[in-house]
């Protein structure tokens, strides 16, 4: 990785920061932002925080959403005979940010690609939530529109396992409210401020935690962990039915076998065609 001169080999570092305490940058990323050629910043003013604490000046540039599909290319080319470390604004890059397609292309144009792995709000939230951690899917922010939410909350409501979603204050009571009906009276903890001063996680079932946030929206980054559904006894086919053909009534055949999958805790497969059977 470093030449007999002690700068780094071109290529791409995606280097994970922070999420909330500075100190928790690993020697090997400080290292990293310290001998870089460049850093491709998601918010230059956040990293240049980051980079004063650790005492150095590399250069930056910014590279995020609105001027990634722009700059791409240019930070590409550079690569070739330089050293760019890729950074977003906290966590691990490529998270619920556009990263993924400057690890393409630089991948296509032959170029070397390593990560320095470290902080991830959706793993730390994991393990401060005290739920099952054996199998779990991240869904990022979900949608802000009411119909595109609930769609986006049916397809969760098929992985029978521990969900990960990030959210922010003012939408959380909202968000926490469309999950219980989502998914049911599951338990659940939300986590914020993850690893700073005021780092706080609760813990409860899904309507309880949307009560509590309902007309307190709190401050800060935020993850909500949703345990996976709680075995029943199975359901019997009337129920099953019953369920189905209220959902129809509402939904397309997939989406209505999900919610019922999700509700009754039956195979979402067995639900489906089912359901293409009473449609």
């Amino acid at each position: 990785m470093l030449s007999m001169n002690g700068k780094l080999d071109p290529g791409l570092y995606i280097v994970a920061t922070p999420i909330g305490n500075l100190s928790d940058l690993g020697p090997r990323a400080a290292a990293i932002l310290a001998t870089a050629d460049l850093i491709a910043a998601e918010d230059s003013r956040v990293t240049a925080k980051l980079l004063r604490h650790i005492g150095v000046r590399t250069p930056m540039t910014p590279y995020h959403d609105h001027n990634a599909e722009r700059v791409r290319p240019g930070l590409v080319a550079q690569m070739q005979d330089r050293a760019v470390a890729l950074v977003s604004d906290a966590g691990t890059p490529l998270i619920s940010d556009p990263g993924f397609k400057l690890v393409r292309d630089a991948r296509a144009a032959g170029i070397r690609v390593t990560t320095i792995p470290g902080p991830s709000a959706a793993i730390a939230a994991l393990t401060l939530a005290g739920l099952p951690t054996d199998r779990f899917a991240f869904f990022g922010f979900l949608p802000a529109k009411g119909a595109a939410r609930k769609a986006a909350i049916a397809e969760a409501a098929g992985f029978a396992g521990t969900l990960i979603f990030y959210e922010s204050g003012p939408r959380l009571g909202a968000t926490l409210e469309a999950l219980g009906a989502g998914l049911g009276d599951r338990e659940a903890a939300v986590a914020r401020e993850i690893s700073k001063a005021f780092e706080e996680t609760i813990t409860g079932r899904l309507p309880a935690l949307a009560d509590r946030y309902r007309d307190a929206p709190p401050k800060g980054e935020i993850v909500v962990i949703v345990g996976p559904p709680a075995a029943a006894e199975a359901a019997s086919a009337v129920e099953i039915d019953a369920a189905l053909r209220d959902a129809l009534g509402r939904l397309s055949a997939s989406r209505a076998a999900a919610e019922v999958a999700a509700r009754l805790g039956v195979p979402r497969r067995a639900v489906y065609e089912r359901a293409q059977e009473l449609k």
